[in-house]
């Protein structure tokens, strides 16, 4: 039976959780566990980056799939936080899967995850330069400027990472309470607004906008169903905390807690500032063809001095939202290379007794970083970041259906998270919409590409791990947990 890791949550201890030694230091309170998840969900980020493809493709009444996205989402999160309170390990879907089924399993999670968590760096620095950054101090459009930036802050974060997990949270704790502030004080001004001037309408949330006349609106891959992609992409990577587990103060609850509060704070913030947004809408064809529809509804309604504070603002979470990505894909790195599953692992798993954080692995993210900013031309690497969107429903899935063929053989720690009997049905609920999620990102023929090279992703995956049958079996046979490089310490940093 597969029993919720346990050991002293201090370092040093050869015995800690999960049977490894305990290298990386606790430090992350309840908040700060949760402002690590919110934080890449980024709410204002996720609506400021795709309300304009919403209202372009569906018109304002495609905001309410939001809510749709949300619950679905919701669902998914507390599957998540079942595994996450018997299992809290960094590497998350990957130690589960590895513990529960079996290693090769396992290694598959972890590959998946790493590919999203990779690109999603990149996307989310590419888009801090090009949608914030860029307006907010006047420089005109521009690709090499745009990458330019983008190097620097990946440089940034990496620096960030590297430093000082404290130092993250603290990040992140400020980028989270100015995010909640900044929707909740917005979405209260624009609605104030429109009752004391006039010219927004309640009208425009039933409105079909600028798509009134397409012919496939409702059909599979029109109008209507691209809308969905706003809550899909925004409301992902949850389970963050669950990679920053063995950095948390008592993870068996933190951790749960933090991957769904995240979902419904995310969740019901971004409605009410979608609903704000929506209702100060004065010219609806006009704010439509505009690139940044969110700060030209808040210039028109305030003034520039309110667009230049909201860019200030969506700039740091930008940020935030990229620091904590690059720490939980250096995680996921370091969890895969200490069970030697990952190229160089001998290297990547060495954790600075200094900064107790992985630096190596920290640095293997900012470098292939670097190499996609510089090698991929710029419709190659759009393409990539938008297959990227699929990676995370792929992933949900397969978890859940772990969940489900494991469940029966679960045990639970006592006063940790556990949905008792209402585990089942949410599974289920979860997985079909976990389905329906992956339709609605595959079926529009926009999507090919992006399927392919999510393809090539699992076919370059394929190959790495063929190579491991091959020349290293021991390493997917052998049982995580077992510490590999207990016997060579000179390995260690």
């Amino acid at each position: 039976m597969a029993q919720a890791p346990t050991g002293r949550q201090d370092g040093g201890d050869p015995a800690g959780p999960g049977g490894y030694r305990q290298e990386l230091k606790r430090t992350l309170g309840s908040f700060q566990v949760f402002a690590i998840s919110f934080a890449f969900i980024s709410v204002a980020v996720g609506i400021f980056a795709t309300y304009d493809q919403v209202l372009l493709t569906s018109g304002p009444v495609g905001i309410w799939l939001w809510l749709i996205a949300a619950v679905g989402q919701t669902l998914v999160a507390l599957v998540v936080a079942q595994f996450a309170a018997r299992i809290p390990l960094s590497g998350s879907s990957y130690q589960w899967a590895s513990r529960l089924a079996s290693p090769r399993t396992g290694w598959w999670f972890g590959w998946l995850t790493f590919c999203y968590l990779a690109i999603a760096v990149v996307a989310m620095d590419s888009a801090l330069a090009s949608q914030a950054f860029m307006p907010l101090v006047g420089i005109a459009a521009d690709e090499g400027t745009a990458r330019l930036i983008t190097l620097v802050a990946l440089f940034a974060q990496a620096l960030v990472a590297i430093a000082s997990t404290r130092l993250v949270s603290w990040i992140n704790s400020v980028a989270v309470g100015l995010e909640v502030v900044l929707v909740v004080l917005v979405a209260v001004a624009l609605v104030v607004a429109v009752l004391v001037t006039g010219g927004g309408s309640a009208g425009n949330l039933t409105s079909r906008g600028v798509a009134v006349h397409a012919g496939d609106y409702f059909g599979v891959g029109g109008g209507l169903m691209l809308a969905m992609i706003m809550g899909l992409a925004t409301l992902v990577g949850f389970d963050s905390a669950a990679n920053l587990a063995e950095e948390a103060k008592d993870p068996y609850r933190s951790v749960p807690r933090a991957i769904v509060g995240s979902v419904l704070a995310a969740g019901t913030l971004g409605m009410l500032f979608l609903i704000a947004l929506t209702f100060a809408i004065e010219d609806l064809p006009r704010i439509s063809a505009d690139p940044s529809p969110v700060a030209a509804i808040l210039r028109e309604r305030f003034g520039p001095a309110a667009e230049s504070g909201l860019l200030v603002a969506i700039s740091f979470a930008f940020f935030g939202a990229g620091v904590v990505v690059m720490v939980a894909c250096s995680r996921l790195v370091y969890a895969m290379s200490r069970d030697g599953r990952f190229p160089a692992y001998r290297t990547m798993r060495r954790v600075n007794p200094r900064t107790r954080t992985p630096i190596p692995a920290t640095l293997l993210i900012l470098a292939l970083g670097v190499a996609l900013m510089v090698g991929l031309p710029g419709a190659a690497l759009l393409e990539l970041i938008t297959a990227s969107t699929i990676l995370p429903a792929l992933i949900y899935g397969a978890t859940i259906v772990l969940y489900l063929a494991v469940r029966r053989r679960l045990d639970s720690k006592e006063g940790a998270f556990n949905l008792g009997r209402l585990e089942l049905p949410v599974a289920v609920c979860a997985l079909v919409w976990t389905l329906v999620a992956l339709f609605v990102l595959v079926a529009p023929a926009e999507a090919l590409v992006s399927v392919v090279i999510v393809a090539g992703l699992l076919v370059l995956g394929g190959l790495f791990f063929a190579g491991m049958l091959l020349f290293d079996r021991e390493s997917l046979r052998r049982a995580p947990g077992h510490d590999e490089h207990e016997h060579a310490p000179d390995d260690r940093a």
